[in-house]
């Protein structure tokens, strides 16, 4: 993740928060006061969010102590203690709230990541993501998928050209859309184009797509039609895939499987923080 972007992310979710005092802390402790949190899971998953951990908790305070158990990508069990941050309680108890919300919710989508990476189980064929996050949280959740295993599709509409049933309709065909982009983007930038049906395919392969998307299709359609695309097109299959039907699509050849559900869908893992007062 960018460092410095995250920095100033986290000062904005912590001023969200607090505004100008966190008026419970302040009015019950005193500002010497100092104490420790631990992080206990409640469920088993893939931790994701280190870095919110230290980088957040620094913030605050860089005199806060951080200890973890867990990096990026570890699989941890229920019960398990996660980490631990030891300094002024009223640090401690200001900055709870914000990271922990951040550390479950990027712990759930690496988690649901991972499983989904582990039912395809392909040696071949990648998972990503798609633009399906939380606005505001973009950085954040693709990081967590990268972390569970997956890969990112584009981050947003500034760095690939995907050309949608929508812009095909207005346009007026496959060729016509992808003839005015390659006209007036560089070379460093691919151009996917959706498609459902084997006619669409043909004609993005003539037109010159560098990406066929094959949406809301069969593992049966997919390996009739992959047929027709040459192995310098890269492949992807999105639409109707779930983790009970995701395993179908193993053999079908395809690049890439892109996933909404993975950041629009995932359910935060439950982690606790428990106090503890220190001289």
């Amino acid at each position: 993740m960018n460092t410095i972007k995250l920095k100033t992310m986290l000062e904005q979710f912590f001023l969200e928060d607090m505004g100008e005092r966190d008026i419970s802390t302040e009015l019950i402790f005193g500002k010497e006061e100092h104490g420790e949190i631990s992080f206990i899971a409640k469920d088993n998953g893939v931790f994701c969010g280190e870095e919110i951990i230290t980088l957040g908790f620094g913030l605050l305070n860089n005199e806060n102590r951080v200890e973890l158990f867990v990096r990026d990508g570890d699989v941890f069990k229920k019960g398990e203690i996660l980490a631990k941050v030891s300094g002024k309680i009223s640090d401690l108890l200001s900055g709870e709230r914000v990271v922990l919300n951040l550390v479950q919710r990027m712990s759930g989508i690496s988690t649901l990541t991972s499983k989904a990476v582990l039912e395809l189980n392909s040696s071949h064929t990648r998972i990503c993501d798609t633009r399906k996050t939380t606005p505001g949280l973009r950085m954040l959740e693709k990081y967590a998928v990268r972390v569970g295993g997956g890969f990112n599709h584009r981050y947003g509409l500034y760095d690939g050209v995907m050309i949608k049933d929508n812009h095909i309709s207005f346009a007026g065909s496959i060729t016509k859309a992808v003839e005015k982009v390659r006209s007036q983007i560089g070379h460093m930038v691919k151009i996917e184009v959706e498609t459902e049906t084997l006619e669409q395919v043909k004609e993005a392969i003539s037109a010159g797509a560098d990406v066929i998307m094959f949406d809301n299709r069969t593992p049966e359609e997919i390996k009739e039609w992959i047929e027709f695309v040459p192995k310098s097109i890269i492949t992807e299959a999105s639409g109707g895939i779930t983790l009970d039907n995701i395993a179908s699509y193993s053999g079908t050849g395809v690049d890439y499987i892109s996933l909404g559900f993975l950041t629009h869908s995932a359910k935060a893992i439950d982690i606790s923080v428990k106090v503890s007062i220190t001289a």
